[in-house]
């Protein structure tokens, strides 16, 4: 019996797979349930103890043999599925396709690089915040007409918790924990219940900014937006005109000067050659107060933006939708942006 078991060993240390098929027989043939080492390990069970030892080592041996052979077979079946039929292992590799930031990131990050750059801080606050943060430490006071100026969403639990209009809840917020000299930016997601459409969207992004320090003027808030628009727009020609916010005053829309020389600006600016790009103003007393700052002391100003506005400007976006539709077609073409 143990001559059996040799004459095996020396056959499997001599045996060489040509194909998967071949390796899978031999496979099967020892390592199987009808197979040989089992039929030998049955015939173990009924050996005199006097015989076991030596037919134990020499079982052991074949089935060490067979079981190297049988992975030596699976490997190079492995390594050839790798490097492909032709078998040369000096290929290049398949190419990695590498992703890339989104355009919403990229923008907010280079409004956040600008302000970081003159001292300005990053503040952040809740997504889903309370009337008084959103609404009346802002100014706008229960049944404040100003109030229709944004459609909200509300919790339905409590009239009183909303998904914050605007980032100027975090500017309270910052207010309330923090003494000036202020210098803070807030971008963030902010939520208004507005009809999708090409130009408009229910979820946006906005970077607001807010500067209180004794003494703080209309004119620094004019100097600030111009350091703005050069370095993001490489434009410093920008207008204010009069406007109504509740938590300014004076209030202001920011205009910058696009120009006429495309096609495509003489469409984007209706023929004027100007865009709109923010809003902005002097912080009202009232919202100093709430804020427990004392308005007789400090005074400051304020701006916000939306980022979606800012990118589709920069990259000439014409479709505020195409930024949340994942569109690999469309994300792929900001690689350059990394």
């Amino acid at each position: 019996m143990i001559k059996k078991i040799n004459k095996n060993l020396e056959l499997v240390k001599v045996f060489s797979a040509e194909s998967k098929e071949e390796a899978e027989a031999f496979r099967i043939k020892y390592l199987g349930k009808k197979g040989i080492l089992n039929n030998f390990f049955t015939q173990f069970k009924v050996l005199p103890p006097s015989e076991k030892k030596e037919y134990g080592q020499s079982l052991n041996l074949l089935k060490k043999a067979v079981t190297e052979k049988v992975k030596a077979f699976q490997l190079k079946t492995d390594i050839s599925s790798l490097i492909g039929s032709s078998g040369d292992l000096t290929r290049p590799g398949f190419p990695l396709d590498l992703g890339s930031r989104h355009p919403l990131s990229l923008v907010k990050s280079r409004i956040v690089d600008i302000f970081t750059q003159i001292g300005f801080n990053i503040s952040h606050g809740p997504e889903i915040e309370d009337d008084w943060h959103n609404f009346t430490a802002l100014n706008l006071p229960e049944h404040h007409p100003a109030r229709d100026m944004q459609d909200t969403f509300f919790i339905q639990t409590s009239p009183d918790i909303l998904l914050r209009t605007h980032t100027s809840s975090v500017q309270v917020r910052f207010m309330e924990n923090n003494q000036p000299p202020i210098r803070t930016i807030s971008p963030g997601r902010v939520f208004r219940n507005e009809a999708i459409s090409a130009r408009s969207h229910c979820i946006f992004h906005q970077v607001e900014g807010l500067y209180i320090d004794k003494n703080v003027s209309f004119s620094d808030l004019k100097q600030t937006l111009l350091y703005l628009t050069k370095a993001l727009f490489g434009k410093s020609k920008i207008r204010l005109r009069p406007s109504y916010f509740p938590f300014t005053e004076p209030s202001a829309e920011v205009d910058i000067y696009w120009g006429l020389d495309t096609e495509t600006d003489y469409r984007i600016t209706k023929g004027t050659g100007w865009l709109e790009i923010m809003g902005c103003g002097m912080v009202d007393p009232n919202v100093l107060k709430n804020c427990n700052i004392d308005p007789d002391v400090y005074s400051g100003y304020a701006f916000g933006m939306g980022i979606e506005r800012i990118a589709m400007l920069l990259y000439q976006v014409g479709d505020i939708r195409l930024f949340f539709e994942n569109d690999v077609r469309f994300l792929t073409q900001f690689k350059s942006g990394i």
